[in-house]
């Protein structure tokens, strides 16, 4: 099948002070995957956000199934037969499952919804995802990887011709990664169009038919993805040649700062590792394995219910997060949105949350040795910011991850644990990062890395450990011999 069901040509936007769109070509084709690929910032959002109708183009042509586009909000782009999964959820968390799902689209009869019908669709629909999600559960009690699938789900019930999904897999382990892939084949089979939006590039290369590259607000190309590499599918996308992807620099490890010893709470089983001066631990797991739970019991985020931390050979009773940022322990956690930042704050308070006592004098704050002292970070991260008082929500996901990290330096942290550090993050802003945390190791920063991206963990790990339904299953010190079967072996048994 080769209809065209989208054709943009030379589409425009434009807001106060910012062109967000300057030239960009996109079409998609009845009965395949097209990829759109490109930095944060480069104009992904903006287009997505024309061709559903929440802009409108300044410049250019869009039409829509043969027909020059009028839609003028998302309801009628629906209506019209285009759905958009967004990164950002849309759910309504007091609302059940299968509330979520005909939301706005009840099967009723005489005012009255038929749950019992919408629950049986509901349970089909899942059977086809390959997972067991009851439909009467709160959205709120779900993980988020079975939010993120209810999205899929509510997209996919609503006899859409045209699919946008805008990183639909960050949430998702590798088993869902692959049911939602047979899925999209299957879509695809059916003669729906997909316009699949990612970072993840070991994606493109499965899932996507053809790739088109946005940089800067412009279409670079398309190319039909057995034409491309990974090294030029970045080379275009970054607009120049990156030496190395994962850049990890060789480091001694020091003496052990950070040892935990049968740390437990919840379902999580006792857990004992060390980290040590300069090094990086990588630590994998499926979805669900504890990986996020074992960090913020080692940060104080959580109560721990048995076992000891010690840091530099002394143990510390942490019971809040302010207990393990004085003991030199600092989270950058998943969520750096909902858990790290106060997006509403300017990025320069956002930097000195936890370190205001420094720039304290007599119950107010010393602005000038405030700014003097982010000033410093901007410079050396290299964080892209409009001013000091541009707020947080606004940056992107890189500087967003380099304002997080610039506030624990100032703190002087000596163990970073970093939790999903490249996680929604382009992949030039992504070698930018794992630099920064070669920088840190050579400091002497002990780091634990936790990453649902196997490439990463084997790229910018000195020693990997890997978590298997609650409990540390191994540990593996990263040489050549390593291999991504050997990790996935202890993530699975």
């Amino acid at each position: 099948m080769n209809d065209l069901l989208l054709n943009v040509r030379g589409a425009r936007k434009e807001f106060p002070g910012v062109l967000a769109l300057a030239d960009a070509t996109i079409d998609l084709r009845a009965g395949e995957v097209h990829a759109l690929v490109g930095e944060n910032g480069a104009g992904k959002s903006t287009l997505i956000k024309l061709l559903t109708g929440v802009h409108r183009e300044d410049g250019g042509l869009i039409e829509l199934f043969g027909e020059p586009s009028s839609v003028r909000s998302p309801i009628e782009a629906q209506r019209l037969g285009l759905a958009t999964i967004y990164q950002e959820f849309t759910l309504i968390p007091g609302m059940t499952v299968r509330e979520n799902l005909w939301l706005g689209r009840e099967h009723a009869r005489n005012g009255i919804t038929n749950a019992s019908w919408e629950r049986t669709q509901a349970k089909e629909l899942f059977e086809r995802l390959g997972v067991r999600i009851d439909p009467d559960a709160l959205v709120r009690s779900l993980p988020v990887s079975h939010q993120q699938l209810v999205e899929i789900g509510r997209a996919l019930q609503s006899d859409a011709r045209i699919l946008i999904m805008d990183e639909p897999t960050a949430s998702l382990s590798p088993h869902e990664v692959k049911q939602l892939f047979v899925i999209l084949r299957d879509l695809r089979e059916q003669g729906l169009g997909i316009l699949f939006i990612t970072h993840r590039l070991e994606e493109v290369f499965e899932i996507a038919d053809r790739t088109t590259v946005l940089r800067d607000g412009s279409s670079i190309g398309t190319w039909d993805t057995t034409e491309l590499t990974r090294e030029h599918l970045i080379e275009h996308m970054v607009g120049r040649s990156l030496d190395q992807e994962f850049p990890k620099l060789a480091t001694q490890a020091g003496e052990p700062v950070l040892s935990v010893r049968d740390i437990q709470a919840g379902r999580l089983q006792p857990c004992s590792f060390e980290l040590h001066a300069g090094e990086v631990v990588g630590l994998f797991g499926l979805v669900g394995a504890g990986r996020t739970e074992l960090a913020r019991l080692i940060a104080g985020a959580d109560r721990v219910e048995s076992g000891e931390v010690r840091v530099d050979g002394k143990a510390v009773r942490i019971r809040s997060p302010r207990d393990a940022i004085r003991a030199g322990i600092c989270l950058l956690s998943e969520d750096r949105k909902a858990e790290g930042l106060v997006l509403g704050l300017s990025s320069v308070e956002n930097f000195s949350l936890p370190s205001l006592s420094k720039f304290a004098n007599g119950g107010w704050i010393n602005e000038r040795a405030e700014r003097s002292a982010f000033q410093k970070y901007v410079d050396t991260l290299h964080i892209r910011l409009a001013g000091m008082d541009q707020v947080a929500g606004h940056l992107s996901g890189g500087n967003q991850q380099k304002l997080l990290i610039a506030r624990w330096l100032e703190v002087d942290s000596r163990v970073i644990l970093f939790d999903e550090p490249t996680r929604g993050i382009d992949v030039g802003a992504k070698t930018e990062i794992y630099q920064l945390i070669n920088q840190l190791s050579a400091r002497g920063k002990a780091i634990l890395m936790i990453s649902s991206e196997l490439p990463e963990v084997l790229g910018m790990s000195d020693r990997i450990l890997v978590m298997h339904e609650g409990q540390l299953s191994g540990e593996l010190v990263n040489e050549d011999t390593v291999t991504q079967e050997a990790v996935m072996q202890l993530a699975v048994t």
